[in-house]
């Protein structure tokens, strides 16, 4: 295989932390997207127009002046989400939609939202000013098999929520079930989703791979193989719908390798790279391009990007661990090697 040179491309769904965390684990990302939807589960939350533009102050400053990117900001929904803030959001420019976490569904979610009609307003309102609502699709009812908390979810809360909002955008974020594709490609215009590398490449088989793996611990938790391989193959069909979203979330080896492990792969190091082995192991790199740098922008309504980027088929061995503020971070295939590079 040849040198792959793509249209930049953009992560429409990443974890960058704050302070230190953000200074170790953001230049990943700037290196090799020219946009980026950063989450808003900081502790505590980025749950004002204030606080989102102030966090994006704060990437910029963390990143090398040499890396070009632009942090496009979220804010996080509570059960208490005023329809003023909305409009404030709007009138600041910056941030390009709100995140609905069902509260508990995931790392600093307990400040979320606990029953979704309060929001209907804010979600009306959302329509009228354009700004996209991205969606954690889980339910978080203990009586719920965890396998099954996705499906479980578009039939009780999400296409009841897109069918009262007819003009909302909603992107559900990081797909991993059968069902999930069933419902965004049959949904109306104005539904897409997020697809990760991890629920592209591995399915559940991979937490238990010679024992237990912690570091592949992620919510959405990996799925059967039949479910990863109806994402992948709506994938590979080209769908504008389906565009790339790493969900890249760094925590410590410590908060990973502990009785009880935070969710969240980091994927930052190589988050275009291990979309490009999907790619060529299916013969299919050219539809790489418009799955990571077209669908994304088109769906938010943003310019594709004018720069470029140029992977090289060359195997490297990534890292055991980066340096992560004052602890290690375990990588994705940490100590295997990943067979793309992006050219510097």
């Amino acid at each position: 295989m040849k040198a792959l040179t793509l249209r930049r491309p953009d992560d429409w769904h990443v974890h960058l932390r704050d302070g230190a965390a953000l200074a170790a684990v953001a230049p990943f990302t700037a290196a090799r997207f020219a946009r980026a939807i950063v989450m808003p589960n900081l502790n505590p939350p980025v749950a004002t127009t204030a606080a989102a533009l102030a966090y994006r102050t704060r990437i910029r400053a963390a990143l090398p002046a040499a890396l070009q990117f632009e942090p496009l900001m979220t804010l996080y929904l509570t059960d208490g989400t005023p329809v003023e803030e909305i409009s404030r959001a709007k009138a600041a420019g910056g941030v390009l939609g709100c995140k609905l976490y069902p509260a508990g569904a995931t790392t600093h979610s307990d400040a979320g939202v606990r029953d979704v009609r309060r929001l209907d307003a804010v979600f009306e309102h959302m329509a009228e000013t354009g700004l996209v609502l991205q969606v954690h699709g889980e339910v978080t009812d203990p009586a719920v098999d965890i396998f099954e908390r996705e499906a479980r979810f578009i039939d009780t809360v999400l296409e009841p929520l897109a069918a009262r909002h007819p003009r909302l955008r909603i992107v559900l974020e990081h797909i991993s079930t059968r069902a999930a594709v069933d419902f965004v490609l049959g949904a109306r215009a104005g539904v897409a989703a997020t697809v990760t590398p991890q629920h592209l490449l591995m399915n559940r088989n991979a937490l238990f791979a010679g024992g237990l793996r912690p570091h592949h611990y992620c919510l959405p938790v990996l799925k059967a193989e039949q479910d990863r391989a109806a994402v992948l193959a709506a994938v590979l069909r080209g769908s504008p719908r389906l565009f790339l979203g790493t969900d890249s979330a760094p925590h410590a080896r410590a908060a990973k390798e502990t009785a009880c492990g935070c969710a969240g792969i980091f994927s930052a190091h190589a988050g275009i790279e291990l979309y490009a082995e999907v790619f060529a192991a299916a013969g299919a790199l050219e539809k790489l391009e418009p799955f990571a740098s077209h669908y994304g922008a088109d769906f938010y309504g943003l310019p594709r990007n004018a720069g470029t980027i140029t992977l090289v088929p060359e195997p490297w061995e990534v890292p055991p661990e980066y340096p992560f503020g004052s602890a290690p971070l375990v990588p994705l295939r940490a100590g295997e090697c990943i067979a793309w590079r992006l050219e510097p």
